[in-house]
């Protein structure tokens, strides 16, 4: 009888919490450039009568980082395939589940009040455009936002002339900030970015050609595979019913 009881107190505990980890918030990390818009679907999956997403936000490396050292994320959603791949490796995706559904273009932008448009082509010369100034954008190192906008200068032939004028900054918002507040005459950031800022106005767009495609994959962790709830908002997020919100704030659909 005793054993029959101390086996029943052992399961209790764990009966227990299945529910509560089943009624559990989906984990979202995700790169900078999504803040705006994933906050909106969001609030659209809440409304839908689920728990609201916990989401983090940063570069796609940091959080890639987090993830490989045991962060509890659900879903990684990347600002470049790269960073998706760094996972996929070392088998920290759920690969099945990885999909681009997301695209953006890259924009050099401006003080709102400060500059005129000029046509970015491979004789534009970025330096002379900034005089004394800085160029903000993300860490090429490690911030794929910065890694776009380093292929780009150097498609233009002007990344060694440039590159040792760069405010390094460790997200594309960050570099969105620094010309938001004059610290910086010129910055390079995606066009989604630039649009949710009145602080800053869009002076060029740099060609296609210029820089590998902006992309985004989204895809489940190893953690998350498992998990219904993560599931279903990763079909939610990458499915018609939230296009029509990434097309309002810039994103352009891949198709998959």
């Amino acid at each position: 009888m005793r054993r029959a009881l101390l086996k029943s107190a052992l399961l209790f505990p764990l009966l227990a919490a299945t529910p509560a980890r089943a009624q559990e918030p989906v984990t979202v990390f995700a790169a900078a450039s999504l803040t705006d818009a994933l906050r909106d679907l969001s609030r659209q999956w809440e409304g839908r009568g689920n728990p609201a997403p916990r989401l983090s936000f940063a570069a796609s490396s940091a959080l890639a980082r987090q993830i490989e050292q045991g962060a509890p994320a659900d879903l990684f959603m990347s600002a470049d395939e790269p960073w998706a791949d760094y996972l996929q490796q070392r088998n920290l995706l759920a690969e099945s589940t990885r999909t681009s559904p997301l695209g953006n273009a890259l924009v050099l932008i401006a003080p709102a009040n400060a500059a005129r448009p000029v046509e970015v082509t491979r004789t534009t010369d970025i330096a002379a455009l900034l005089g004394n100034g800085r160029l903000a954008m993300g860490d090429p190192s490690n911030v794929p936002a910065g890694r776009y906008a380093q292929e780009a200068l150097a498609w233009m032939g002007q990344w060694d002339r440039v590159g040792p004028r760069i405010a390094r900054a460790d997200n594309v918002r960050s570099a969105l900030l620094l010309v938001e507040r004059g610290e910086a005459p010129l910055g390079i950031v995606y066009a989604t970015d630039a649009a949710a800022s009145q602080g800053v106005r869009v002076i060029g767009t740099f060609p296609a050609e210029s820089h590998t495609p902006v992309t985004y994959p989204f895809a489940l962790t190893r953690r998350g595979a498992g998990n219904d709830r993560a599931r279903a908002l990763l079909d939610f997020l990458r499915g018609p019913e939230a296009a029509p919100t990434w097309r309002r704030y810039g994103f352009t659909q891949r198709p998959e």
